[in-house]
């Protein structure tokens, strides 16, 4: 399992840990993958604290940052963090705001303590990416940046760039992937609609072979359903450069993830995912529950664009993370269809090497229907 992103990176195999946890980030490095920290959620000073953290753990393997900086949303042009929320707060209706915490009310969630409230915009524009990406670029281990919505403007590819790094953006159809190849991305990751965050609407085994027609020789990272070893080797048989995974690092020992959370996982089903636009405001699969169906009723408000119902949901997220306990039947568990296939909570060293065991067995399977064997 040896493709040219070994060589560019200097690891082992070619499979990519996208993970909010950074001790995920360091075991999947350290066993000879990719671990790629996602900074959504993060303050810059947050961020600057995982990184340094990660650093001094990891050896000198490397990893990279994710952020999000989509390709539309409300605000664009505001590069003033502290202008662009104070527009969006204004923008958002009371109704949202109320229909919201009804929700959580009704589900028996406790508030937060007061000094624990906050609306502050943590992600989803590039105001708020771009100080993210500065951060990331003063970290000589970090060796790749993606963005996980959209094609990265111009400058800041050409910034990353300028400081020896890759640039990999993910998309939903071919489409997209050419303008990341006409803008200079590095790395297209193709996410098929079975995966779990932002998706589109074709289907992983569809989309990867498109998008290596239409942009290779640029490599392409298979996303979406990805969690076995035979499904890694379903992804290299039809071109792709490796394997970008995320659903399956959700429910691993080292995952910060609430026991909760964990078991929401454990227990759900391939037919349990639904995509909503009730937490960002573009359609994310996750689990499906009491607040992803309240928000598609006949009496509810309709979803509000991107960034403005991640405003709406900050406190639902931050509430159901701290009581996680109380507040699964309202929480926001992100994840892709493979979920009905994450069983047991395993350390993530090991969860790659059934990854790449299960790759070769696939291999071997093969081999065994050839005439010649």
């Amino acid at each position: 399992m040896h493709t040219d992103l070994c060589d560019w990176f200097g690891i082992d195999v070619p499979i990519f840990a996208f993970t909010h946890c950074r001790d995920v980030v360091v075991e999947v490095s350290k066993a000879g993958g990719f671990g790629v920290l996602g900074a959504v959620g993060f303050t810059v000073e947050q961020l600057e604290t995982e990184l340094q953290w990660i650093d001094e753990r990891i050896g000198n393997k490397p990893y990279g940052v994710d952020t999000v900086i989509p390709g539309k949303y409300e605000g664009m042009g505001e590069m003033d963090p502290e202008k662009l929320e104070a527009q969006l707060r204004d923008a958002v209706p009371q109704q949202h705001r109320d229909f919201a915490a009804k929700l959580l009310s009704d589900a028996g969630v406790p508030e937060l303590p007061k000094e624990e409230q906050s609306d502050r915009l943590l992600g989803w524009t590039l105001a708020t990416a771009l100080p993210q990406i500065e951060c990331a670029l003063t970290h000589d281990k970090v060796k790749l940046i993606a963005n996980a919505l959209g094609t990265p403007p111009p400058d800041v590819i050409q910034s990353i760039h300028g400081t020896g790094r890759k640039v990999a953006a993910l998309c939903g159809s071919a489409y997209q992937a050419l303008k990341h190849k006409e803008a200079g991305v590095d790395i297209v990751i193709a996410q098929g609609h079975e995966g779990g965050g932002h998706t589109g609407e074709i289907g992983s085994i569809i989309l990867w072979p498109e998008v290596v027609k239409a942009i290779s020789p640029t490599p392409m990272l298979a996303a979406g359903g990805i969690g076995t070893g035979p499904q890694v080797a379903a992804a290299l048989s039809m071109g792709a450069a490796g394997a970008w995974t995320g659903s399956i690092w959700l429910a691993v020992k080292e995952a910060m993830g609430a026991v909760a959370q964990k078991e929401s996982y454990l227990s759900a089903t391939s037919r349990d995912t639904i995509r909503s636009r009730s937490v960002t405001g573009k359609p994310a699969r996750m689990l499906r529950n009491r607040w992803t169906e309240a928000w598609e009723s006949e009496d509810s408000p309709d979803p509000l664009p991107m960034p403005l119902q991640g405003m709406v949901t900050l406190d639902m997220v931050r509430r159901t993370h701290q009581y996680a306990e109380k507040a699964q039947d309202v929480a926001f568990n992100p994840v892709g269809q493979i979920v009905g296939s994450m069983n047991q909570i395993q350390p993530a060293r090991d969860v790659l090497s059934d990854l790449v065991d299960g790759y070769y067995d696939a291999l071997d399977r093969l081999k065994s229907l050839s005439p010649e064997s």
